[in-house]
């Protein structure tokens, strides 16, 4: 005896995806760990294996050289800016002396007087002459100042397109890293995905299947999502590609599936209902009763009456539903009384209702 209990049923459907759901987040979690650690199975290219040391460590050491004399000279020109601007006051302050000494004159033209202005006049182009000797050294040194950056400058560019050299170059490597990690990850992911389309064409109706169905989601999960972090450039062509194909084959295989049912159906109604009644299982008959469809064809078995006897001609003609013994699209019985109690039951289930006795007789 077959025990249908649709409360069981729910709990074994519920149990089952919980199964699949469990085994899926472990599967999961593991193929994360085993993704993870092939990245060290090979050391990742570093920009420093592409890098000239000798020739960056010359550099730096001239370029620090450099940055010393520049700061020793920019002392120097604190020092003769100071002096400079010294040697600028003492030549206004004997400038501005010497004018208020002409204005205070009172006797101009005489040989004793215009020999003391004469001596006035050189002591002042002295202090001009000293002035102007600190400003040329001054300019001296920020010249000596702007060509040590200069050169520091032409330093900088040579280690900048050193550098940059070592960067392409690791640009390259990682390319070909990240290339070669990738097609591990796919060798590894691509026969997981496989056998996890094996596994939903040909073990949907295995007792095991809700194992079998933890494996598929995981599968198509670790393809189509976890190889995003890891994909090139062009892995995206590679996962859509992928997809289209696998949409094609799988929508050609349920188009087949399904053309290859409705063949079926339309033999199977073929076949005199005694026939077709004999091939109705259990499962199926409670369903189809629950949906009031007919089990063979898969109609609706209720028939839709109105009713037109209402006296009152503002309230609209009512409809009711009434359950016939035979379906009317393919002619299968559906119900039929119980030979022991008269007790009218569903033609396709195993007992009577009314007094337990076989209705079923196949």
């Amino acid at each position: 005896m077959e025990f249908n209990n649709k409360k069981l049923e729910r709990t074994s459907r519920l149990i089952n995806y919980l199964i699949a759901i469990a085994l899926c987040w472990f599967l999961i979690l593991l193929s994360g760990k085993v993704i993870d650690d092939v990245d060290e199975w090979e050391e990742r290219p570093d920009v420093e294996t592409f890098q000239d040391k000798v020739l960056l460590d010359s550099l730096s050491m001239k370029m620090k050289t450099i940055e010393e004399e520049v700061e020793q000279r920019n002392e120097k020109v604190a020092s003769l800016e100071n002096t400079a601007r010294i040697a600028k006051n003492n030549y206004d302050n004997a400038r501005e002396s010497f004018d208020n000494w002409l204005k205070a004159r009172r006797t101009i033209g005489s040989p004793k007087e215009d020999k003391a202005v004469i001596a006035r006049a050189k002591k002042l182009d002295e202090y001009y002459v000293i002035e102007q000797e600190w400003r040329q050294e001054l300019s001296v040194m920020k010249q000596e100042i702007q060509n040590l950056n200069k050169h520091k400058d032409d330093l900088q560019n040579l280690k900048h397109q050193e550098e940059e050299r070592a960067y392409e170059e690791r640009t390259v490597a990682i390319r070909k890293y990240d290339m070669k990690v990738f097609l591990i990850r796919l060798l590894v992911i691509l026969p997981i995905l496989l056998i996890g389309i094996f596994f939903i064409v040909r073990l949907r109706k295995h007792k095991y299947w809700p194992l079998f169905l933890g494996f598929v989601l995981f599968a198509f999960y670790a393809f189509f999502f976890g190889l995003v972090p890891y994909l090139p450039s062009y892995g995206g062509y590679i996962r859509y590609a992928v997809g289209i194909i696998l949409s094609i084959a799988l929508g050609v295989y349920a188009i087949n599936v399904i053309r290859a049912f409705i063949e079926r159906k339309k033999n199977e109604l073929k076949v005199s209902s005694t026939e077709r009644a004999k091939a109705v299982k259990v499962e199926t008959a409670e369903k189809a009763l629950d949906n009031h469809m007919c089990p063979s064809c898969g109609k609706d078995f209720i028939v839709k009456r109105w009713d037109n006897t209402t006296s009152d001609k503002k309230k609209k003609a009512g409809s009711f539903g009434y359950v016939t013994n035979f379906c009317r699209f393919c002619g299968l019985e559906l119900f039929k009384k119980c030979d022991a109690c008269g007790t009218e039951n569903y033609a396709h289930l195993p007992f009577c209702s009314g007094c337990g006795d076989v209705v079923t007789k196949k």
